[in-house]
């Protein structure tokens, strides 16, 4: 069974967040849910951001380091949406990691260095999600899957954002259904 540190979306640490990390806990794994925003949960993408603006993008990575400055180097990072910036760069920078899972995001490599040949990743999104399609998302999820040796994109049909989320409008159970089998089976072939 993995270890896995996984980070929130924008809107905090949701009840469907919670819900999605009991589900990888009730497959056997552990699964830390730190919250980045210090309780706070925001009604729509656009608030969340205004917070994050306040607080700062590099202090949303740098409290995610910090939690795993607690934890044994041999992690699956996790990422929702904003959640990916931690998740990424401590699967590209934190020796020891055991694989990588983005949702809904993926940012260019080389803002965190180079792809560590050795650590798995999965990115997955919808395939009309104009955030993750719109604005570039895809293309640096082409070039991480292009140049990681094990790595995989998945795409989804539909337009939702956060589509992982039971908790928000955007949750698609089909595609949030298909999204944990093939995240369950990355986790069992680490």
């Amino acid at each position: 069974m993995a270890e896995l540190l996984l980070f929130h979306h924008v809107q905090g640490l949701t009840k469907g967040v919670k819900a999605f990390a009991e589900e990888l806990r009730s497959a056997g794994h552990t699964v830390h849910t730190p919250d980045l925003f210090d309780g706070r949960t925001f009604s729509t993408l656009e608030a969340g951001m205004q917070f994050v603006e306040t607080v700062g993008f590099g202090e949303i990575i740098s409290r995610g380091s910090a939690v795993a400055d607690g934890l044994p180097p041999e992690v699956v990072y996790v990422g929702f949406s904003l959640g990916v910036l931690p998740a990424q760069m401590l699967a590209q920078t934190r020796p020891g990691a055991r694989g990588a899972l983005f949702f809904h995001s993926c940012v260019p490599t080389d803002e965190f260095g180079t792809w560590p040949d050795e650590v798995p990743v999965q990115v997955h999104a919808m395939d009309a999600d104009p955030s993750f399609v719109g604005e570039g998302d895809i293309d640096a999820a082409r070039a991480l899957i292009a140049g990681a040796p094990h790595a995989s994109l998945y795409l989804y049909p539909g337009s939702g954002h956060l589509f992982t989320d039971r908790s928000l409008a955007d949750y698609n159970a089909q595609a949030t259904a298909l999204l944990t089998t093939r995240v369950l089976r990355f986790l069992a072939d680490l």
